[in-house]
């Protein structure tokens, strides 16, 4: 059976655009369509005639015509379209035969923006609250097409039940375990780099911004009395050299822009991984388990459903309070390496490619 597989655009790096990656192996025969490829990966690929416009790449500039590109794909033959969704993938529409074929979803979530701006500053603006009146239930429309929805966590899966009143089954994103279960190999300076890191330490690895709450790490240290490594990089790097500083004086280390084999030989000595933010499902809790380390996390949002509460890690439900946080830090460095990293082979690559292969061969 010939299929189309579709996903919004493709970054140079991405979470989802990785899961589109593990979709295209799993289907190699498969059409391939985005609104604009940023990546040397995938290729050969189909973009939409938003690629062709100084709009390609601006995604804000071009949300307002997502939708009726997507409603606007050419004539094309195919058995059935999966489509990859974060925004209004799920609107496409080709013409031709394809057209009438069974389509189906793997949502990472339903656009935040519209149905939760709570967790996305692109909905806090006037205008977007404006649009996301009318976006609603077109979107709710939309969701409607499908044959059948998977979600990337149960915690996404309640939000398609509340946003597009669709059930979905949960089919949990491809990490790459395998790469992380490897010893890693380090360069010189990467070697020179570990050797100026404590010996143990409290790990927070993310991006630099406000919401990855990379600050929870060094409460974290700080009521723990150990050191802290922050792993990442970004604008806000001077606020929280800053900020630990002022609590946790002296004790907070950096690795700016860490090697995937550096950052894997940390994940290897951190005693635990801090993962605070609320997220749809959350990659980086995983590797941290998949090197044999335990990990904090929020207890709302999808982490939740791979750590499991005192045998790979702790959930924390009020980060503010110290007396809470040094406990879980203490659940969380009590808790097995083996069992950490028999924990992440749930999530290995080879689960997604077989639970995919049956999502679609179920529905078509």
């Amino acid at each position: 059976m010939s299929g189309i597989i579709v996903h919004e655009w493709l970054s140079p790096a991405g979470g989802s655009e990785n899961v589109f990656e593990a979709i295209a192996r799993a289907f190699p025969d498969a059409e391939r369509w985005c609104l604009w490829n940023e990546s040397d990966r995938l290729r050969p690929i189909h973009e939409t005639v938003l690629a062709r416009t100084p709009l390609k790449g601006r995604k804000a500039l071009a949300l307002p015509f997502m939708s009726a590109v997507w409603r606007n794909l050419p004539r094309r033959d195919a058995d059935w379209v999966l489509t990859s969704t974060h925004l209004f993938a799920h609107h496409a529409r080709f013409k031709g035969a394809a057209r009438d074929a069974p389509k189906l979803v793997y949502a990472h979530t339903p656009a935040r923006y519209i149905w939760v701006p709570e967790l996305d500053v692109r909905g806090a603006s006037l205008p977007a609250r404006l649009a996301s009146r009318a976006l609603k239930p077109l979107d709710r429309r939309r969701a409607q097409e499908p044959v059948a929805l998977a979600a990337n966590s149960e915690y996404i899966a309640q939000r398609i039940s509340d946003a597009w009143e669709r059930e979905a089954e949960v089919i949990y994103p491809n990490v790459d375990v395998e790469r992380i279960f490897a010893k890693p190999v380090l360069s010189a300076d990467d070697e020179e780099r570990l050797a100026q890191l404590p010996s143990e330490f409290i790990l927070g690895f993310s991006r630099f911004v406000p919401y990855k709450r990379l600050d929870a790490a060094i409460d974290a240290g700080r009521v723990a009395g150990l050191p802290v490594v922050l792993a990442g990089g970004g604008d806000g790097e001077s606020e929280l050299r800053a900020y630990g500083e002022r609590v946790h004086p002296g004790m907070v280390h950096f690795a700016i822009n860490p090697s995937d084999q550096l950052l894997s030989a940390i994940l290897r000595r951190a005693m635990a991984l801090v993962f605070a933010p609320i997220e749809d499902f959350g990659i980086i809790p995983v590797e941290a388990m998949a090197a044999g380390t335990p990990v904090l996390v929020n207890a709302t949002g999808g982490a939740v459903e791979s750590v499991v509460d005192g045998v790979t890690g702790a959930h924390v439900h009020d980060w503010s309070d110290d007396a809470e946080l040094r406990a879980a830090v203490d659940t969380a460095v009590g808790c097995s390496a083996d069992a950490c990293r028999d924990r992440a082979r749930d999530f290995g690559s080879d689960v997604f490619d077989r639970r995919i292969r049956e999502f679609v061969a179920r529905h078509t």
